[in-house]
């Protein structure tokens, strides 16, 4: 039989039962979308990237594109077009997140911090622990550079697991008391709030400074103190949980606001802290989750943002390394021998979310079988996990900084927030379970202090392909950027959307994963001509901005505070 040869490639497009039952299948849908563009013109459809661009990477004309993204007469027809309409999804995004991030730059009122003064050179001079790192110094420079301009600062600080971005905090928040300025800082939980709390009055402890903590277990006789600091000015740093945010909260002038691991809070949280004060003060959202340069290209792209890649000096690399079931005796008796030089260890049991009554049982089962092999008085375990009230978890938490027990059995709740130079091991039961971020979170509460630190990947020998990827990432390396790629590429971008509470990377077609080098040259074209057009009104850029103008209200991107 001879075989036919087709003259187009055939459109398929996703149908459901329903609409096949009303004859509205693949090919139907594919026969009234070829009427519908017989009927259409190319000014049905106009042009929305500027000519300049269209020359210079030889990109389709946007009505044939659309047209031969349906019907496309060969395979290389169907490729230009993919690849025009992939440009295009790009190159708007970045001219949207351009604009956003230009007018603020250029309109947006905010406080100045004129002078760097005696509370700041001060501490700077005499108190600080350690010699800075040269990414710190630079984050320090362009906070100051933003602070001092008259318009309000809006930087995301990424900062990888132990970078020091607490210091480089502290150092801001003594930059707007000089400036006679208060500042506050938000952390997502009462553990966190807590630990910066205790190590800013710590370092702040000779300095004349007025600092509060601010939860929801303050107790109302302390609350109410607090409040009345802040509101007639003798509060100099407030730091907290999202009880700052209440409105029963009122700052006399407020110019700082830090917010720490943001993504655990809201956009409408976050925005709360700008109607703390008349003019907006100065915001600075810090992350200990480094984020992939291309999802920061998109996601974060109208922020100024700073990135601290060194780690301070003194700090050892951590040792990873993965074993299985049958090693646990092994491991253990490693654990002994490390504690037996003085040192601490976690032990971390999975959320699977699945069960909660499960993951209390497997948790309590782990727990019964560390006291078997480490059992009392010689040695001492605390417990921390979320049925536990806060006092609990305070109480367990504070016994293990203070080393009144050896051992911290936990669930995930330490993810963010402990810090405890003494402990020198991590162990994570059933790492697969776990995605590279939180194993990289977890890993990053040891290798705080001076001392050789450990992490132990504890799996049972049952793995899939993507979790021996992941354990692999993490025994090479201990770089979190290359993690977050790494992440990722692994879980795709489908689990991407959403992350940015302020609105989806809703790309029908681009991927920020495969799509990288055609993501870095719109973000590079875009930046050009916002370089020298930033309102879009000469005559080539008209059809930018009418497009623009057209979508205005259609998408969800939006500012980060």
């Amino acid at each position: 039989m001879k075989r036919l040869k087709l003259k187009f490639l055939e459109p398929v497009y996703p149908s459901t039962e329903k609409l096949k039952s009303r004859a509205l299948g693949g090919r139907q849908i594919a026969k009234l979308t070829a009427a519908l563009l017989s009927f259409l013109h190319e000014k049905d459809i106009p042009e929305n990237i500027p000519q300049e661009v269209i020359k210079q990477i030889k990109l389709l004309p946007r009505f044939q594109a659309i047209s031969f993204i349906h019907f496309p007469p060969d395979a290389e027809a169907y490729s230009l077009a993919l690849m025009r309409l992939k440009f295009e999804e790009f190159f708007i995004a970045q001219i949207r997140l351009g604009l956003t991030k230009s007018e603020r730059h250029r309109f947006s009122k905010g406080v100045s911090f004129t002078q760097v003064g005696h509370l700041f050179n001060t501490f700077y001079t005499n108190y600080l622990p350690f010699e800075l790192t040269g990414a710190q110094k630079r984050v320090l420079k362009e906070i100051r550079k933003d602070t001092g301009t008259g318009k309000q600062m809006n930087r995301l600080l990424q900062g990888d697991v132990g970078s020091g971005k607490t210091i480089v905090a502290l150092l801001s928040m003594l930059l707007a008391i000089d400036n006679n300025y208060q500042a506050c800082m938000m952390a997502p939980t009462e553990i966190l709030s807590k630990q910066h709390f205790d190590s800013v009055s710590k370092l702040l402890k000779d300095l004349p400074v007025t600092v509060q903590l601010l939860t929801g277990s303050t107790k109302t006789k302390l609350r109410k103190e607090i409040l009345e600091q802040a509101a007639n000015g003798s509060l100099n740093i407030l730091i907290g949980t999202h009880a700052i945010i209440e409105d029963t909260v009122q700052f006399n002038n407020l110019g700082l606001a830090i917010v720490d691991e943001q993504h655990r809070f809201g956009v409408a949280q976050r925005a709360k802290l700008w109607k703390k004060a008349i003019v907006p003060p100065h915001v600075l959202v810090m992350t200990a989750t480094p984020i992939p340069r291309t999802l920061a290209m998109t996601a974060y792209g109208d922020l100024d943002y700073s990135i601290m890649d060194e780690l301070p000096p003194g700090r050892q690399p951590i040792l990873t390394v993965h074993r299985y079931d049958h090693s646990r005796q092994k491991v253990m008796d490693f654990i002994r021998a490390e504690i037996d030089k003085g040192r601490q260890a976690y032990i971390i049991f999975p959320l699977i979310e699945e069960s909660e009554k499960m993951d209390y049982e497997n948790l309590m089962k782990g727990y019964e079988n560390v006291k078997a092999y480490f059992p009392e008085p010689k040695y001492w375990i605390s417990m921390v996990h979320g049925r536990q009230t806060n006092e609990v978890k305070q109480i367990n938490m504070q016994r293990f900084v203070q080393h009144d027990t050896q051992i911290m059995v936990a669930t995930t709740v330490i993810e963010v927030g402990v810090d405890v130079p003494n402990a020198s091991v991590m162990v994570i039961e059933s790492a697969e379970k776990f995605g590279l971020s939180q194993l990289h979170q977890l890993r990053g509460r040891v290798g705080r202090g001076k001392e050789k630190s450990f992490c132990i990947l504890l799996t049972s020998q049952k793995l899939n392909k993507e979790a021996r990827e992941r354990l692999k990432t993490m025994t090479l390396t201990n770089d979190g950027f290359k993690i977050a790629e790494k992440d990722l590429e692994i879980r795709g971008p489908g689990d991407i959307e959403g992350l940015r509470q302020s609105g989806e990377l809703n790309f029908k077609l681009a991927s920020i994963i495969n799509d990288r080098p055609l993501l870095e040259i719109a973000r590079e074209m875009a930046e050009r001509i916002l370089d020298t057009d930033p309102d879009l009104n000469s005559a080539e850029n008209l059809k930018l901005k009418n497009y623009l103008h057209s979508q205005f209200g259609k998408t969800q991107w939006s500012r980060i505070s």
